[in-house]
C-alpha cells in the first residue's frame, strides 16, 4: 500500500511541476531555478474539436537531449553554458569522446519566450579557445559569436556572457563558430516560442538534431578532416538506439529538424503527409505551406513539419539516402565485402553472433535466404545485415512494439509512434516510473504481416 501511495503522490507533484512549466511559456517566473519539464500532458485534439491557436504553446521535447534550466535575475532569463569534453553513447558498443555543452552532446536545448530578456552565460573548459554563435539570431553584432570581428574568443578557462532581447519567434541553434569543433558535435537547438500559440496549436512538439560523424578503426574520436562519415544521428545517437516519438492518436505533431553536418538530408516519414511551416527564419506564412512526404533539410538549416496524426502505426523517419540508412559498415559486414561470393548462412550467422557478443547484445538470426544466393552476381547486399537489439535499446517508448523490431533500424532514423489512448497512458506512466527493464509485451502489441512461403 506504502508504494502505491508514494507512486500517486510522485503522480501528482509531476503534475504540478507539467502545470508550472506550461506557465514558464505565460509569463515571468519567480527569481530563482526554473528546470523546463518534459512532462505529457493529454492532447488537446482528443478533447471535443481542435483548438485554434492562441493558447500557450506546448514545450519541446527533444528525445535523448536534456533541457538546459534559468534563473531569472532582475528580469533576464539566465543560462550558463559550459563548452567540455563529452563520451556518448551512439549505441550499444559503440561510444564516442566528442565535445558538447553541459556533459551533453548535442547539448542541452534552451526554451524561452518571443519578448524575452536572456542572458548566457558562456564558459570554455575545452583545451582551445571557443565562441558561441546564435544561428538565425537577430542580435547586436558584439554578441554574433564571430571570433577576431564580433568578439575576442574566449579562452581556455574564460567566461563571456551574451545578452539579448528576443523579439523572433521559431526553431533556432547555436553553435561553436569553429569549423572543426562544430564537426566535434557543438551544437544545440534554441527554440524562441511565440507569445499565443500558433494555428493549429500542436499537441506534441518534438525537437531533432542531424549530424553525422567519422569515426576510423580503432578510435572512438571523431576525424573532423574525413570527409566520409560512417554514423549518423538523430541528437547524437544512431538507430535503433534512438527514441521514438511516441503521440497519442488523433493529435497534431509537429517535428523541428535542424542539421548542422557536411550533407543535405532528405527526410521521409512513412505513412503520413505534413506541411512545412517554418524554417531557420522561422514561422512560415501559411500561403507557402506545401503538402510534403519528404523534406530536404540542407546544411545549416531548420525546417519545421506538422501533420494530424490520424493513422494508427509505428512509422519510420528517416534520412532516404541509403547509405545515410545504415550503421558503420566496417563494423556491420567485416569481410564480406571482400568474399560477397563464398559466405554462407550458417558462416554469417557465426559472425554476426561473434559481433553481437562483442558489443554485449542479444543476436536475433536474420531473414531467410535462398539457397543458391551465392550464385547471384552482387549477394549479399541487406541480407545478414539485420542485428536486432531490442533489450539492449530498451526504453518506455518502445514498449509495444514487435518482437525484432530493432533488426533492420540503422543510421538516422527514428519512429514515429501514433498510439491509442491507452498504449500512449501506459507508456508515459512507464516514463514517469523511470522502468528501465521490459516488461511483458502488451497483448495488443501489433505483429508485423506475415509472408506466405
Amino acid at each position: 500500500m506504502s508504494n502505491r501511495r508514494n507512486f500517486l503522490q510522485n503522480a501528482l507533484s509531476l503534475g504540478a511541476g507539467m502545470i508550472a512549466s506550461a506557465k514558464a511559456f505565460a509569463r515571468p517566473q519567480a527569481d530563482g531555478e526554473h528546470q523546463m519539464g518534459m512532462g505529457h500532458q493529454r492532447p488537446s485534439s482528443a478533447r471535443k474539436g481542435r483548438s485554434p491557436g492562441g493558447e500557450t504553446p506546448v514545450s519541446v521535447e527533444t528525445p535523448d537531449v536534456p533541457q538546459l534550466p534559468w534563473r531569472l535575475d532582475g528580469g533576464v532569463k539566465e543560462f550558463h553554458l559550459v563548452a567540455e569534453p563529452v563520451k556518448r553513447r551512439l549505441m550499444p558498443g559503440r561510444d564516442m569522446e566528442v565535445w558538447g555543452y553541459n556533459g551533453s552532446c548535442p547539448g542541452p536545448t534552451i526554451q524561452v519566450n518571443q519578448g524575452d530578456r536572456v542572458r548566457i552565460v558562456f564558459e570554455n573548459h575545452l583545451p582551445e579557445s571557443s565562441t558561441i554563435h546564435w544561428h538565425g539570431l537577430e542580435v547586436p553584432i558584439e554578441m554574433d559569436g564571430l571570433p577576431y570581428i564580433s568578439q575576442k574568443p574566449v579562452p581556455p578557462g574564460g567566461k563571456f556572457a551574451y545578452e539579448f532581447t528576443l523579439h523572433q519567434a521559431g526553431t533556432f541553434f547555436y553553435h561553436s563558430h569553429g569549423a572543426m569543433q562544430e564537426m566535434m558535435g557543438m551544437i544545440g537547438l534554441f527554440i524562441i516560442h511565440p507569445q499565443k500559440a500558433w494555428t493549429p496549436r500542436v499537441d506534441h512538439d518534438f525537437g531533432i538534431i542531424l549530424q553525422e560523424w567519422a569515426i576510423l578503426p580503432n578510435s572512438n574520436v571523431p576525424n573532423t578532416a574525413n570527409m566520409e562519415f560512417n554514423w549518423l544521428t538523430f541528437n547524437g545517437k544512431a538507430a535503433p538506439d534512438t527514441t521514438p516519438l511516441v503521440v497519442r492518436h488523433g493529435s497534431r505533431v509537429r517535428v523541428r529538424l535542424v542539421n548542422l553536418g557536411m550533407d543535405h538530408h532528405p527526410i521521409h516519414l512513412h505513412g503520413n503527409t505534413f506541411f512545412v511551416t517554418g524554417t531557420e527564419a522561422g514561422r512560415q506564412a501559411e500561403s507557402r505551406w506545401g503538402i510534403e512526404n519528404t523534406v530536404l533539410v540542407g546544411v545549416a538549416q531548420a525546417r519545421d513539419i506538422e501533420f494530424d496524426a490520424k493513422y494508427l502505426g509505428d512509422w519510420m523517419l528517416h534520412c532516404h539516402l541509403p547509405h545515410h540508412m545504415m550503421n558503420s559498415m566496417s563494423d556491420l559486414i567485416g569481410d564480406r565485402m571482400i568474399t560477397p561470393m563464398r559466405l554462407d548462412d550458417k558462416q554469417a550467422l557465426m559472425q554476426m553472433q561473434t559481433y553481437a557478443d562483442s558489443i554485449g547484445v542479444e543476436h536475433i538470426h536474420h531473414a531467410p535466404i535462398a539457397a543458391d544466393a551465392n550464385q547471384v552476381p552482387g549477394f549479399p547486399q541487406d541480407a545478414f545485415m539485420e542485428m536486432g537489439m531490442d533489450k539492449a535499446v530498451y526504453r518506455p517508448e518502445n514498449y509495444g512494439l514487435p518482437p525484432n523490431w530493432s533488426a533492420n533500424v540503422m543510421g538516422m532514423m527514428a519512429l514515429v509512434r501514433v498510439v491509442p489512448d491507452q498504449l500512449y497512458e501506459k507508456i508515459m506512466t512507464m516514463k514517469v516510473r523511470g522502468e528501465t527493464e521490459p516488461p511483458p509485451q502488451p497483448e495488443h502489441a501489433h505483429e508485423p504481416a506475415g509472408i506466405e512461403p
